[in-house]
């Protein structure tokens, strides 16, 4: 699996919540096993949108999108509770 280089904006709000070296360790693992249990990987509401998320950290989540059957694109990074 390969995950596409991030838009600069979503380097910039993760060089501002000091979650860069979390997101590199994430997307490791992401691209070796897209099952792996600390990745929390999950298909959002509304299914059909075909939008999934994999877990950064406790508090932030990664949304992204399937641009073919191995390569994702990361579309999103936010507080998983707001």
């Amino acid at each position: 699996m390969i995950i596409l280089p991030l838009e600069s904006e979503l380097e910039e709000y993760l060089k501002k919540r000091h979650l860069t070296a979390k997101y590199k360790k994430q997307k490791r693992l992401f691209e070796q096993n897209v099952s792996h249990p600390s990745l929390n990987v999950e298909l959002l509401e509304p299914a059909h949108l075909h939008f999934y998320s994999f877990r950064v950290d406790r508090k932030y989540r990664a949304t992204f999108i399937f641009i073919s059957k191995n390569i994702v694109e990361v579309i999103d990074i936010n507080n998983h509770y707001q």
